[in-house]
């Protein structure tokens, strides 16, 4: 097998409706840079103007998932090598871990978490948020589902988002693909 016969694993970011939203083009470049190929999933309320969704496309090369499918609709994916969620909100850390898929993009959190698919969480909360006993609650679960978290982003002066910490925390599963692999993937 040559290094044109691999291809490359298949990561899917989860992006979430938080201001920090408009950066996840830094983590795309990341992944792709360590050869990931990636697509985007998004919430509902994160499609209303949080990211520029045109400039994501167009850098993933695949159309932004935030509704279900259709009956007899192909998957515009394959199936995912490792899951990012940045940033990830009070809202879908709680609803994921109380397995309320209410949305395609907490949908897929449940149902990946489920396969033991590798997960890598930055979230986006504030302290008030963050104190409150259901996060608490759903972190601790989450945790015990094998969801790794990086350190949590409040926003604060001069603070940055670390976009490519979400990788870290995917990259020691990261798979080699090649031909015998690649074709149960979806593709």
């Amino acid at each position: 097998m040559t290094e044109q016969d691999e291809i490359p694993p298949f990561l899917y970011v989860v992006v979430c409706a938080a201001g920090i939203a408009a950066g996840v083009g830094k983590l795309i470049t990341a992944a792709q840079e360590r050869e990931w190929q990636v697509g985007v999933i998004a919430t509902p309320t994160a499609m209303d103007g949080f990211f520029d969704a045109a400039a994501v496309e167009a850098q993933t090369g695949y159309p932004i998932r935030s509704a279900w499918r259709r009956p007899g609709e192909p998957r515009p994916f394959p199936e995912p090598d490792a899951v990012v969620v940045a940033p990830a909100t009070f809202n879908t850390v709680n609803k994921w871990a109380a397995g309320i898929a209410d949305t395609l993009a907490v949908g897929t959190l449940c149902e990946v978490t489920g396969r033991g698919v590798p997960i890598g969480v930055l979230t986006c909360v504030s302290d008030d948020l963050a104190a409150h006993p259901a996060y608490q609650d759903s972190l601790i679960r989450l945790r015990g589902m094998g969801v790794r978290f990086g350190y949590p982003y409040q926003g604060a002066e001069g603070e940055e988002f670390a976009w490519e910490r979400a990788l870290d925390l995917v990259e020691q599963h990261r798979p080699r693909h090649g031909p015998a692999s690649a074709a149960g993937r979806g593709t």
